[in-house]
């Protein structure tokens, strides 16, 4: 998934104070200019933070000063969750959707319920442009660094794809390839 951006626009003040503490939030911190506004060079994730009125859906408007760091950081973790829910909500992959927030995936009326490892193959391998392989998987649903012979992966996408031909009749949805696991 996107990391999420904190873009800071005509406020070098405030993105020196917020880059100072960037360790200790769970964003990106970034200056953006008038271009890159005008030319909407960000994701959908992203949040902006302006002084101006740049009537951007993305944007967190500066109501008064002195700014309370405090107040600032809580208000932007809170939009971020926001956008985050929002944008998870019901992602179209094929002829199916997937609520990543409740973990469903459905095809026309029936719906499959997902574990969170589920949810977060099925996230990883649909956000990938090529065949994941085994190791790939390890690293990055799993968070296993080493080269340690698990048939984890295996089983979890073997037992996935066994739910989703009995709830969908649909043995092409995640197809096993020489190269790793991809999403038709």
């Amino acid at each position: 998934m996107h990391k999420q951006n904190l873009l800071i626009h005509n406020s070098t003040i405030l993105y020196d104070i917020l880059f100072e503490i960037k360790h200790l939030v769970s964003f990106n911190i970034k200056s953006i200019s008038n271009i890159e506004i005008e030319e909407k060079s960000f994701h959908t994730l992203d949040l902006i933070i302006s002084d101006d009125e740049l009537k951007l859906e993305n944007q967190i408007k500066i109501q008064s000063k002195p700014i309370k760091l405090s107040k600032l950081i809580d208000s932007i973790n809170l939009s971020f969750l926001k956008k985050k829910i929002d944008f998870q909500k019901n992602i179209k992959i094929g002829n199916y959707v997937v609520n990543f927030n409740t973990r469903k995936l459905s095809k026309k009326d029936k719906v499959l319920p997902l574990t969170e490892k589920e949810a977060l193959i099925i996230s990883f391998l649909n956000n990938a442009n090529n065949a994941v392989s085994i190791n790939e998987l390890q690293n990055n649903v799993w968070g296993y660094k080493s080269k340690l012979e698990t048939h984890t992966v295996e089983t979890h996408v073997y037992r996935l794809r066994k739910k989703i031909l009995k709830t969908f009749d649909d043995n092409n949805f995640i197809k096993s390839l020489k190269l790793g696991y991809k999403i038709q």
